[in-house]
């Protein structure tokens, strides 16, 4: 059991740095990192499906930066490509994007406006398990039954505890009533003795 609650509290320790990161990231801060997933292979092989990526906005961008861009919703994740092209609009930067797997680059310019950020770190398959522990299903199985396991196993030590308690408090009642009974035994003895005195004087 011992190993197991070692392993379930470092899947907690990395899961709640997780969460934190990804909560410091939703926040209104200028510059601020964000953590993503990304869920389309078209970046393999330098980014797996299921990874996840470490976006930090930049003031420029160049050829061979992977940049993430594209709204953030539940419904449309953002891109993360490769810049391929960069020309001048306006006097403003305008990129084009090709994924690495991909045979051709996109057909849509992007805008830097449009730019999240550059990916600094990408993880293999965590997003994966994020996205897995986000589900009612994955919560229970990665949370909630290693929890009540863990819990069960404490209630039955304190209760072990408690039993042994009790079984210590009996044997010390049952010492102590036998030392009470051998001192009743040497008190009668003992008034045996004065009455058989008492009988034996003339």
């Amino acid at each position: 059991m011992k190993p197991f609650k070692i392993i379930y509290y470092l899947i907690l320790i990395c899961i709640g740095a997780i969460a934190l990161l990804l909560i410091v990231s939703v926040l209104p801060i200028t510059g601020n990192i964000k953590f993503l997933t990304v869920l389309s292979g078209s970046m393999e092989p330098t980014i797996k499906t299921g990874s996840i990526v470490l976006v930090k906005p930049t003031s420029e961008y160049k050829i061979g930066d992977v940049i993430t861009f594209g709204p953030t919703t539940k419904t449309t994740p953002p891109t993360t490509h490769r810049i391929v092209e960069i020309k001048v609009v306006g006097g403003q930067p305008v990129y084009t994007t090709k994924g690495d797997a991909n045979n051709s680059a996109d057909t849509r310019e992007i805008q830097k406006s449009h730019v999240i950020g550059k990916v600094m770190i990408r993880v293999p398959y965590l997003g994966y398990v994020i996205d897995f522990v986000r589900k009612p299903i994955g919560f229970m199985l990665v949370i909630i039954i290693p929890a009540v396991v863990i819990i069960n196993d404490e209630i039955r030590k304190i209760w072990k505890e408690i039993k042994k308690f009790k079984n210590k408090k009996k044997e010390k009642d049952a010492n102590q009533d036998e030392k009470i009974n051998e001192l009743k035994n040497e008190v009668k003895e003992i008034e045996k003795e004065i009455k058989e005195n008492e009988v034996d004087k003339p």
